[in-house]
């Protein structure tokens, strides 16, 4: 078995293999319950029912698509550009701070808290992206600087909870006091949806994409992502892109840790209640989506019905939460794997 390279790819051969790699990780996490001795069938239908086949499951994977959404479709953009941003947690994390310390500090009129919080959301969270990206001229590999980054901003919100922003009345846990009630969002009644970012969500994926494909910047962009030697010829800021694409992926993110202080939270919290690992699931949102923040809206809530259903399995089947890890990483990896079935076709005998 040997491959032989593509003359050029074509996006229906890119979404043939992605839903094959799908299938795939699907299969080998039904060894993986078979082994731990739980019926994959059992599984699955009850991750479906209890998220497709009842309206608060439906909502769950509402609650959880809307960051999904907001940083899937930055990174989205990101990756095509071959800025590989894996610190998508801690913009997130950083974009709450800086949404709650506004509401909390910053003196504003009503209507103007909650507009005020999303964009110093996006300006927190560009800024973290922003750091890497400066790395990244001094030589500093992004996926090593955005990883080490999401650490640091776990220390972050974790000091200023437990010190100067610590609530007046905190009681066991660590939080802040809860924001004015003019950065409440507003939500699908009964549930936590907090649909104003999800329209800001749609309308992120839709505007990156109309960016990526119509416009001068989103050609530059692929030149650098798809032939840096092209690129470089042609005379194109390399450097420059990455930052843009940097501050905008990281800005994407910073809108999805406002939204769940403004629509959830309405405080800030520790970091773990604050994201559900929603930048590394982004990661498989993301690669699901080809690089097309428009196809987001599809993989967001794909991911989503697999987080919300992880709290299903660990009730209705007493399996550890952490199952959810398992499917993350076996579809990210069939993902990466397929990568070669692309560019290449198979070609069975001698060459």
């Amino acid at each position: 078995m040997r491959f032989v390279a593509l003359p050029a790819t074509t996006t229906a051969r890119a979404a043939l293999v992605t839903v094959a790699a799908v299938v795939v990780a699907l299969l080998i996490c039904s060894v993986i319950f078979l082994v731990y001795g739980v019926s994959p069938l059992a599984v699955y239908s009850s991750m479906l029912s209890g998220t497709l086949g009842a309206r608060t499951g439906l909502a769950e994977v509402g609650r959880r698509t809307i960051p999904l959404l907001l940083i899937g479709s930055g990174l989205a953009l990101a990756f095509r550009a071959q800025f590989f941003n894996i610190g998508a947690e801690g913009q997130l994390l950083l974009g709450a701070v800086f949404a709650a310390g506004t509401a909390l500090f910053v003196p504003l009129p009503g209507p103007l808290v909650a507009p005020a919080m999303f964009v110093m959301g996006a300006l927190g969270g560009g800024m973290w992206a922003g750091i890497a990206a400066w790395l990244r001229r001094l030589n500093v590999n992004e996926i090593l600087s955005t990883l080490m980054l999401n650490y640091v901003a776990l220390a972050v919100v974790t000091y200023l909870i437990a010190g100067p922003w610590k609530g007046k009345d905190v009681r066991g846990y660590i939080y802040t006091d809860n924001i004015p009630a003019g950065g409440y969002l507003s939500v699908v009644p009964g549930t936590q949806v907090h649909w104003p970012t999800l329209l800001l969500g749609i309308a992120v994926a839709l505007g990156l994409q109309w960016l990526l494909t119509r416009s001068t910047f989103g050609y530059a962009l692929r030149v650098v992502g798809e032939n840096p030697g092209a690129a470089r010829y042609a005379g194109l800021n390399a450097a420059g892109v990455a930052t843009a694409v940097a501050l905008i992926t990281g800005g994407a993110a910073g809108l999805a840790g406002a939204g769940e202080v403004a629509g959830i939270h309405h405080r800030l919290l520790e970091a773990g209640q604050i994201s559900l690992g929603y930048g590394f699931t982004a990661v498989i949102v993301a690669w699901l989506a080809r690089g097309n923040p428009a196809l987001c809206l599809v993989t967001a809530p794909l991911m989503g019905i697999i987080l919300a259903g992880g709290d299903l399995l660990k009730i209705d089947l007493n399996m550890p939460f952490r199952v959810v890890d398992v499917f993350s990483g076996v579809i990210l990896l069939t993902l990466i794997a397929s990568e070669v079935f692309v560019r290449h076709r198979v070609v069975w005998g001698r060459a």
